[in-house]
């Protein structure tokens, strides 16, 4: 059978389990050619299938993510390195760093601080933008710190990975203070209705924060304020849902807000300062 046969038959068989299943079908045909996905569709196209593509379907029949089957995914321009040990990163997450950006483009951030960093993908894409900047991100699971330290050495060496954990006291004695902090806490409802994908296949750890998904936001963002230096911003992302509580968390840690929102027009971080830092008339639905 020829790569553009298997390809259409998969595309056939995923659409079951995928709402992507055509570009699905490419992405594990170029993972078992061993070649991008431009070449599958320009080179090999007539070549005989591989024969271990039928047991990649069959894995992504069974709802396991792409991304953890071919062992990487693109964040803001970077080829990351993934595993079940940490989150898939997704594009609704890059609002982070260009919101990030554009509110320090006037004092690029010195010293940037990644919570909960898995992948190190937000870590990574300020440090992209950001070379000179010192660059920590911290996580309290061996084996995420291992696949973040891995994506540092490839795209970043001056990042350093460390293991913490923001629920236990004293996890953030001698780190200082940081121009800019990012943070993708878990922030899913324990009940919520996820994608087999998701739910089966992602790590629960990074996911699940209570009945309300705001556990986490209650323990971090009480404790950001002491990590920021004078100027310092920390861009924290929400649930679509969660502007309005998480706004709340941050009035009562004596911080202010800005409302990001994503591609798709939903509230997707909050940046957050010291009361003085952001300036007065700028809305928190910013944008």
């Amino acid at each position: 059978m020829s790569v553009a046969q298997a390809i259409r038959d998969a595309a056939v068989t995923l659409a079951h389990t995928s709402d992507t299943a055509r570009l699905d079908a490419e992405l594990l045909m170029a993972h078992a050619l061993g070649c991008a996905r431009s070449d599958v569709l320009l080179r090999h196209m007539q070549a005989e299938a591989p024969e271990g593509f039928g047991a990649l379907v069959e894995r992504r029949l069974a709802h396991e993510p792409v991304a953890y089957i071919v062992g990487h995914q693109e964040f803001y321009g970077l080829d990351l390195a993934v595993s079940p040990a940490v989150l898939i990163p997704r594009g609704d997450s890059e609002t982070l760093i260009e919101a990030a950006q554009a509110s320090l483009a006037s004092r690029p951030p010195q010293r940037i601080l990644d919570l909960g960093t898995g992948s190190g993908a937000l870590l990574l894409a300020a440090l992209s933008i950001w070379p000179s900047a010192e660059g920590i991100g911290i996580d309290r699971s061996p084996e995420a710190l291992s696949i973040a330290a891995a994506n540092g050495a490839r795209h970043a060496p001056q990042a350093r990975f460390m293991q913490a954990d923001w629920t236990q006291t004293g996890w953030s004695d001698g780190l200082g203070l940081f121009d800019l902090i990012l943070a993708n806490p878990p922030y899913v409802e324990d009940a919520a209705d996820l994608a087999p994908s998701v739910r089966a296949h992602e790590p629960a750890g990074a996911l699940f924060a209570g009945p309300d998904g705001l556990d986490d936001y209650r323990l971090l963002i009480p404790q950001l304020r002491r990590l920021l230096a004078e100027n310092g911003i920390a861009m924290v992302e929400i649930g679509w849902t969660q502007a309005v509580p998480v706004t709340a968390l941050a009035t009562a840690a004596e911080m202010t807000t800005v409302l990001h929102h994503d591609l798709a027009a939903r509230p997707r971080a909050i940046e957050m300062a010291k009361n003085r830092n952001i300036p007065l008339g700028k809305a928190a639905t910013d944008d």
